[in-house]
């Protein structure tokens, strides 16, 4: 009987500060997504998607007000 073990490996949870940085280094474009893959060790298919999403999101940050300028208001 022959008995194939697969070496577990746990899933990488990244913070949202590198998630970002990946983003915006994919975002300049000065480097192909697999190059940006080896320097931070994340798929391709990854930085894609946390670029997509940064994206996506972006406005948000423009958009919604600082609780300090709705505290101000409330005065």
């Amino acid at each position: 009987m022959i008995n194939f073990t697969r070496k577990k490996t746990s899933r990488k949870k990244h913070s949202a500060a590198f998630k970002a940085q990946v983003a915006i280094e994919a975002i300049k474009e000065q480097e192909t997504l697999s190059e940006l893959s080896k320097r931070f060790g994340v798929h391709p298919q990854m930085i894609s998607t946390w670029k997509r999403e940064f994206l996506s999101r972006s406005p948000e940050i423009f958009s919604t007000k600082a609780p300090d300028e709705e505290d101000e208001k409330r005065e």
